[in-house]
């Protein structure tokens, strides 16, 4: 007779652990968004930017205000906008920074390896430029406005913000400085390397289309009577509203140039825009398909 031996249980079927869910503390895009802003705002790069955009807005604005309002007809808030040429260099070197900062410093491999996704770590550093660039651009035009107090009171003018056109050059000069913050940022992040993506900014910025305008001028003949606008210059101002020069003079309201179709401050919008989301979407994709390195 064998002695009884003792029932043995039977054997659990190990199941593999499912993928941690996103809320346990895996990266998760407001994460990502959180993350950006820490570094954004820990950097001490971003706050000279701000505030170069807010001084230099405001030092150009009072020095063009004050040299006019020598003018028998002069209008404080004609010189609104006097700023804005060099008051969008600031951001524009920001947003080039932000989006090259990581592949400079090489920390993009251990931002990859924590999200592997990639594209939360783009969008995180978009929404993060857009914040801190919108709040840039709004003090940049509230020091514009306040600029402008010495020489109205000095003429015994008030401002009024409220009359026809002024609410849109307002928010057109803030769109434009977070939108030239958020250009950068699409160059740097297609470009990856600071030098080539702010050369490439500056050019299509401030260098093209006064090239484009010079050419156009000294293709035509000096000594003969204006007649209109030529059709070279006709074709070179229809360019250039298509640039984000011309679309920083329809979204503040100075309207298109001769020659040159009228698309409004929402055209110029639109313009202003698309130089922002192609780079960024070329740049989503060639992190999403290509090795980064």
């Amino acid at each position: 007779m064998t002695a009884p031996t003792a029932p043995t249980a039977s054997p659990r079927r190990a199941h593999p652990a499912g993928p941690r869910p996103a809320s346990a503390g895996g990266p998760t895009l407001p994460r990502a968004v959180a993350a950006e802003w820490t570094r954004l705002t820990s950097l001490r790069s971003s706050w000279w930017a701000a505030a170069l955009t807010v001084a230099v807005s405001a030092v150009l604005t009072y020095l063009s205000a004050q040299a006019s309002s020598v003018d028998p007809g002069f209008d404080p808030l004609g010189s609104l906008t006097s700023g804005l040429l060099l008051a969008q260099v600031p951001p524009l070197v920001l947003g080039v920074l932000v989006g090259t900062g990581e592949y400079s410093t090489g920390t993009f491999r251990t931002t990859f390896v924590a999200e592997p996704r990639r594209w939360p770590v783009l969008v995180g550093q978009t929404a993060a430029t857009a914040a801190f660039a919108l709040l840039t651009a709004a003090l940049a035009v509230g020091a514009a406005v306040l600029a402008l107090l010495p020489s109205a009171r000095a003429r015994g003018l008030a401002l009024d913000l409220g009359r026809d056109g002024t609410p849109q050059v307002l928010v057109g000069m803030t769109l434009l400085l977070a939108g030239m913050a958020l250009l950068g940022l699409a160059l740097g992040a297609l470009v990856r390397r600071p030098v080539p993506a702010l050369t490439a900014a500056v050019l299509v910025v401030l260098v093209l289309p006064v090239a484009l305008v010079l050419a156009a001028d000294l293709s035509g003949d000096p000594l003969a009577a204006p007649a209109g606008v030529s059709s070279a210059q006709a074709a070179v101002n229809t360019v250039v509203t298509f640039l984000p020069t011309g679309a920083a003079s329809l979204l503040t309201g100075e309207g298109a140039v001769e020659g040159a179709p009228d698309l409004g401050a929402v055209g110029g919008g639109l313009v202003l825009a698309a130089w922002v989301l192609v780079p960024l979407a070329l740049a989503a994709v060639r992190l999403r398909t290509r090795d980064v390195v």
